[in-house]
């Protein structure tokens, strides 16, 4: 099924697309801030979308079902989600500034050629917002095309908002930040609101009390309870908008999108709603997959740091699965420690007991190869080539090893 895109406004997108990318700061998960924009009367909650319009029917069936249709996915990771705390506000020159390249529409052609059906495209949104909370025109028509390179190929896509630097989970935050979290929501939900059940709308993207002890190791009571707020309010923002948007599918996550007990077990979903799924990242076993030892890299589905699979895979079963309520693990990956052939045997594996329950996996691909960094990059974007091929085998047979 051909998508039915019309592009109103090529021109602004091409002018976009000629800006020269220039460089910003470091490549890590953190923040930014807004840049000049001329303040109209219109407000955040008011916008409706000017550069394209997609009148695409959706289909009314719940998330349980929808999930069946996803296999094995990719991140474009490190891209739209890039910024520089230091600059601010930025123009669309960001999408460049850690090091990766302009997005085309051939990258995720490679990705959907290689057998993938979905991606997900993280977005960093506050560094271009006003302070009345109004997304730049550019911006927006820049996300929007990126989107449209997946969606025009009947992927789907999951959107996002990334590495914002606003909703910490606290009690004494908590309302201005549902504030800012439903008028960006009320944005992009306007904007994309006649594509169908391909796009996914992700509400936050692990949310948690930053640089604090509280930070990755589950959180606490309050903690929990303001992501509960937040991912409510992301729903009712959408499901009061126009067009496809009370049958859009929506992303939850627990806090930080962890999985650890503590942070299922304070998890709640909105009820009466048939088209939300749960959003966990799980980077397992941690030393393999994710730790700075480069040491650790070694991994044989019969040794016993595939127990940590199995554990996670079990939690999820007994915490969602069991109860109908589907989950999609939007990030997982293995850093590169010279260790390609562990590797793909660690994703074989873990991509056939996340398939078992029916839990779609996406690949965290931050386009980074070199250095002794978190080198997650399997697509070389510049040429559109698989850097890694025996990765990518692995993801795809463990599809068949269900």
């Amino acid at each position: 099924m051909k998508k039915n895109i019309k592009k109103i406004s090529a021109a602004v997108l091409a002018a976009a697309m000629l800006l020269t990318f220039s460089g910003c700061g470091d490549n890590s998960s953190t923040n930014d801030t807004p840049n000049n924009v001329d303040n109209e009367t219109t407000t955040a909650a008011e916008a409706e979308p000017s550069a394209s319009v997609v009148n695409d029917e959706i289909r009314d069936i719940p998330s349980i079902e929808l999930v069946k249709e996803i296999k094995v996915g990719w991140s474009l990771g490190n891209t739209l989600d890039a910024y520089d705390s230091e600059l601010g506000h930025q123009d669309v020159s960001s999408e460049t500034c850690w090091g990766n390249p302009v997005t085309t529409k051939e990258m995720f052609t490679a990705v959907k050629d290689a057998g993938f059906n979905i991606v997900r495209i993280p977005v960093t949104w506050y560094n271009h917002m006003d302070e009345n909370n109004n997304v730049d025109a550019e911006w927006m028509d820049r996300v929007q095309e990126v989107v449209d390179y997946a969606y025009s190929q009947d992927m789907f896509v999951i959107l996002n908002i990334h590495h914002e630097d606003w909703h910490d989970p606290y009690y004494d935050t908590a309302d201005a930040s549902i504030e800012k979290l439903k008028a960006l929501w009320t944005q992009i939900g306007n904007r994309f609101a006649g594509y169908d059940e391909h796009l996914i709308f992700e509400g936050l993207n692990e949310p948690r009390k930053r640089n604090t002890g509280m930070e990755w190791n589950g959180g606490d009571k309050e903690g929990h309870d303001v992501v509960n707020q937040m991912n409510a309010a992301f729903v009712e923002t959408i499901r009061g908008l126009k067009g496809n948007n009370p049958k859009r599918h929506l992303m939850l996550p627990t806090y930080a999108a962890s999985t650890t007990t503590g942070a299922i077990n304070d998890y709640a979903m909105p009820e009466g709603d048939d088209k939300l799924i749960v959003s966990v990242h799980a980077y397992t076993p941690y030393g393999f997959a994710l730790s700075d030892d480069l040491n650790d890299r070694n991994f044989t589905p019969d040794e016993g740091n595939a127990n940590d699979i199995i554990y996670l895979m079990d939690l999820l079963k007994t915490s969602f699965i069991d109860k109908g309520i589907p989950v999609i693990i939007g990030e997982f990956g293995a850093r590169s420690k010279g260790n390609v052939a562990e590797r793909a045997e660690w994703a074989e594996y873990y991509i056939s007991k996340a398939s078992e329950l029916g839990i779609p996996c996406l690949w965290w691909d931050n386009g980074a190869f070199t250095g002794t960094g978190e080198n997650f990059g399997v697509l070389d974007r510049k040429l559109n080539v698989w850097k890694f091929q025996e990765i990518i085998q692995g993801l795809m047979q463990g599809l068949e090893d269900r």
